[in-house]
């Protein structure tokens, strides 16, 4: 059932009609699309959407959601509405959505970005939804929806090509929202329809009043519906509101008013509204106006609990109310037929009056057990401080609040501490609590100063340290390191400071202080204090902490045995504890760079789809480790589609990244490095250019920034050299050797290609530094590995002699590392052909652009074939290399293979992210690239072209 009232006649919107019967034909085929219905309040637009949902010939499942002004600062709490997730829903799915929301806290080391993983799991279950069977969601009132369930719509829009769902949203022009115009842009850029509904003409106004009355209107009466404007809803409530006068006395005669009548009926749709409260008593109209507290929809228990009746109680007066057409059922709640009526009642209750029901609507919910957005809803809605028990009760639920919704918190916290009168506890427990929001948040600098206004008012112990800590961390996010660690250590200086948080103090401070002077002995030294203490206090967050700062120390020594037993201690103290994801994540991406660095490929990949698998159990989300990290690995396996893939599934425009998405610049950097690093290697030279502009833009402040540019500035050399300048591309380069002390940077992945670059231009005293470096980095190896082979290559390619490259080409095939081997063939090749070993070269360049032409790299093939030629080596003949395809099955990837065959068995995209240890994101890239690539516009059709192709390989066999 849906949550309006249909019009008895019909009249001016056959076509849009039409529109809609065809859109859920499409999508009951399993073509999806995207409606934007566009009008002012009361012009048809709900009733259009429900009519032409209702009538179609196809049976999709629909869900609708009705956003108003109440709700939408609240986080998806739209868009819960619509699909229906309730901590008691009968769909176990559902639930566990209900239940990660209810249950779910800031994380302690990175704050867990909750919006960013419930918004994942309501994608998946829609697609799961669809799955299962067509689906049509609706967003009415859209224009009071809240931002994340904007974005959520948004994401929703990207996939319904790709799903058998038909996404329509109703929104008014006023009030105007930037973020709605945009996400109207977006759709209808992407190719959805605009259906703007305008006034119902006055012939089509004579046609509805005659299907109702029976009757064509005389002129009286036609002057009279001359007040609607041709607005249905202004005009349903004038006839409305004659019919009641018919029932009162005669009105109407043969479709023309008497004159006594054309005085009664309502001058005004305001006036008509009031008319309809009138046919219901005035106990029922004060319940009603105290329903109008709630919001547009609302449950009969909570008016019960505000009212503080039973709700059998009140059932009979609802019954007349839905008998008067005032509110609507909709599954176990009610709905206000029309979100103007249920303003009309709510602008009726005096401001003052309004406030303090607001006030008590608060406690009644919070005593009945709401969940704490439902009463902070409240909270805000009076606009004004509370009293002894609103201020504890926001201190309790402000962490609950922050995990959904921390500007909400932030705005209930900051308001209470504003009130007069605040005791010294009162404001020491509000202060604590918005410090926490605001880290929680990223509001670093805010929440630097209320930390330090804590620190001047709090008693407790823990609440100091914690303080401390909380300012710490704002301060180190800033780059502010020096500062950071004199906050750590005046905290670790007092002697209440209890065990539990001296660990955790000296677990930051160890990364502190590597960070601040690059003493790696100090850090090391403190990380192991720390790790004592935290496993004499049992707090496995410290100690996970603490050994996650000994893995950091010990890479940055090129340490890896050791690192990577640090950080295995690390995981395995952790756990599959859902509240440490945050910092579980942080050591599946250490144990994977660690892996990297040992040439440990197959257990880096392993580690990988472990980490994605645990994600999907534990998160929700599926990720569990970030797409930039994944992205890095696939680079030098050579599977750079993939690669891409993973990168194209974040959200690069400050929507997401942590180290599971993208909000801090270091990973940011590495994101944009490793799409530019790629596009150069292929020749896309607006894709190259496009994300060195982006990621050239950002500020590069923390040790992590400068620890995560180097395919940054690697993408920038090939860049520069491809366009002629070899020179300008080996000071680009020459920038990653300028690696302060403690810091991370791989200097081996690239100092090859600086020696490369420095032979090329003759620059022997650049070459013989970039060698010194790699030496040195091999040198500190615990055993030798990925340095000690790039010594090898920088080697040969120094001295013009084959030995040395002969030997990395050797270790790069046993390990398997594509990449830096291709490379290495082509520096081999060149070499050879130098000494005049022509027939080996052009056989090693053979292989070298082979390689290359798997990889897409388009532009070292170009390279290499230069190279060899001024040598006097040609690849022979073996004619014109076919162009890869770009269209069609061939076009497609394996992994892409793979996604369309598991499509084709009618697998939802959560259960191919679980079967292929994929995220749900990345997947959803993937089909919407075989969705390109064959021409098609669903997963219907996937089906039938891989079915197709079964049936013409069965028959050529």
């Amino acid at each position: 059932m849906f949550p309006v009232e249909l019009p008895t006649v019909w009249a001016g919107r056959e076509k849009e009609l039409a529109v809609l019967h065809a859109a859920v034909e499409a999508t009951s085929q399993g073509r999806g699309s995207v409606l934007w219905v566009e009008g002012e309040a009361g012009i048809g637009k709900s009733s259009l959407i429900a009519t032409g949902l209702g009538s179609g010939t196809g049976t999709p499942e629909v869900l609708w959601g009705t956003a108003d002004q109440l709700s939408h600062r609240f986080p998806l709490r739209v868009m819960l509405d619509c699909l229906q997730i309730r901590p008691r829903s009968s769909d176990p799915r559902r639930a566990r959505i209900a239940e990660f929301l209810r249950d779910r806290r800031p994380g302690l080391f990175a704050a867990d970005d909750v919006a960013y993983t419930a918004t994942e799991m309501l994608v998946s279950l829609v697609d799961e939804l669809c799955t299962d069977t067509p689906t049509v969601l609706v967003l009415d009132d859209l224009q009071w929806a809240d931002e994340a369930s904007l974005m959520l719509w948004h994401r929703l829009a990207l996939a319904a090509e790709e799903l058998p769902l038909l996404l329509v949203s109703a929104t008014r022009p006023v009030p105007s929202r930037q973020d709605v115009q945009t996400l109207r842009a977006a759709t209808l850029r992407r190719g959805g329809t605009l259906l703007p509904l305008g006034a119902l003409s006055a012939d089509d106004v004579r046609t509805v009043v005659t299907g109702m009355l029976g009757v064509p209107p005389g002129p009286a009466l036609n002057r009279m519906l001359g007040r609607a404007m041709g607005n249905p809803l202004y005009l349903r409530e004038l006839l409305d509101a004659m019919a009641r006068e018919q029932t009162a006395g005669a009105a109407l005669t043969d479709g023309e008013l008497t004159d006594d009548a054309f005085e009664r009926v309502p001058a005004s749709f305001a006036a008509a509204l009031s008319d309809r409260l009138s046919v219901v008593s005035a106990a029922t109209a004060q319940m009603l106006r105290t329903a109008s507290l709630l919001g547009g929809e609302f449950a009969v228990t909570d008016l019960a609990a505000l009212l503080r009746r039973t709700a059998s109680d009140l059932a009979d007066g609802l019954q007349d109310a839905v008998a008067a057409g005032i509110v609507v059922g909709v599954g176990d709640q009610l709905t206000f037929r029309h979100p103007l009526i249920r303003q009309a009642l709510y602008d009726s209750v005096p401001v003052a009056l309004r406030a303090a029901l607001h006030c008590e609507a608060a406690r009644a919910l919070a005593a009945a057990g709401a969940e704490p957005l439902r009463v902070a809803q409240q909270l805000l809605a009076a606009g004004r401080p509370g009293d002894e028990w609103t201020r504890t009760w926001v201190v309790e639920a402000a962490p609950a609040l922050a995990a959904r919704a921390p500007d909400i918190a932030t705005e209930l916290l900051q308001r209470e501490l504003e009130a007069s009168q605040l005791d010294r506890a009162d404001q020491a427990a509000l202060t604590v609590e918005l410090a926490r929001v605001l880290l929680d948040a990223r509001r670093h600098p805010e929440a630097a100063d209320r930390a330090r206004q804590a620190l001047t008012v709090v008693a407790r112990a823990d609440h100091r340290a914690e303080m401390s800590s909380v300012l710490a961390r704002t301060l180190f996010s800033q780059g502010r390191n020096e500062e950071a660690v004199d906050v750590v250590r005046g905290a670790l200086g007092r002697p209440d400071v209890t065990a539990t948080w001296r660990a955790r103090l000296l677990a930051s401070l160890s990364m502190f202080e590597r960070a601040s002077t690059g003493d790696l002995d100090t850090a090391d030294g403190t990380a192991r204090q720390a790790l004592r203490v935290g496993e004499e206090a049992g707090d496995a967050f410290a100690t996970a902490y603490a050994l996650t700062d000994l893995w950091l120390t010990h890479s940055v020594r090129r340490s890896h045995d050791a690192a990577l037993g640090y950080v295995d201690r690390a995981l395995t103290v952790l756990g599959d504890a859902p509240e440490h994801t945050d910092l579980r994540t942080l050591a599946f991406d250490s144990r994977i760079f660690t892996l990297q660095n040992l040439d440990r490929w197959p257990e880096a990949e392993a580690t990988l789809r472990r980490a994605r698998d645990l994600g999907q159990r534990v998160g929700g989300s599926g990720q569990g480790i970030s797409a930039v990290t994944a992205a890095v690995l696939l680079y030098w396996l050579g599977r750079w589609d993939d690669a891409l893939a993973e990168l194209d599934a974040v959200d690069g425009d400050g929507t997401g990244i942590t180290y599971s998405g993208l909000r801090e610049r270091g990973p940011a950097l590495l994101w944009h490095g490793v799409a530019a690093l790629i596009a150069v290697h292929r020749c896309d030279s607006g894709g190259a250019a496009e994300h060195l502009r982006a990621g050239l833009a950002l500020p590069v402040r923390t040790v992590a920034d400068r620890e995560n540019r180097d395919f940054l500035l690697a993408a920038g050399a090939l860049a520069a050299e491809q366009e002629g300048e070899p020179a300008r591309a080996l000071s680009l380069l020459s920038a990653v050797l300028e690696r302060g002390p403690g810091e991370m940077t791989l200097l081996h992945q690239w100092v090859p290609e600086l020696v490369r670059l420095a032979v090329t231009v003759d620059d022997r005293p650049a070459a013989r530094v970039a060698l010194r470096a790699c030496r040195a980095e091999a040198a500190a190896e615990s055993r030798p590995g990925r340095a000690a082979a790039a010594v090898r290559r920088c080697q040969g390619l120094f001295d013009d002699d084959p030995a040395p490259l002969h030997e990395a080409v050797a270790y790069y095939r046993s390990v398997g590392s594509p990449v830096e081997l291709t490379g290495t063939l082509e520096d081999l090749a060149a070499v050879l052909a130098l000494r005049g070993q022509q027939a080996e070269a052009r056989t090693l360049l053979g292989e070298a652009v082979d390689r290359y032409d798997a990889l897409g790299a388009v532009w070292d093939i170009r390279r290499a074939e230069g190279r060899l030629r001024r040598h006097g080596v040609r690849r022979g003949v073996r004619g014109p290399r076919p162009a890869r395809a770009q269209v069609g099955w061939e076009a497609l990837t394996p992994t892409e293979t793979r996604v369309a065959a598991l499509v084709a068995e009618g697998r939802s995209t959560p259960d191919i992210a679980r079967e292929l240890y994929l995220s749900r994101r990345t997947v959803q890239t993937h089909i919407s690239h075989v969705l390109g690539k064959l021409g098609v516009r669903s997963r219907v059709e996937i089906a039938r072209e891989a079915l197709r192709r079964e049936t013409v390989s069965g028959a050529g066999s």
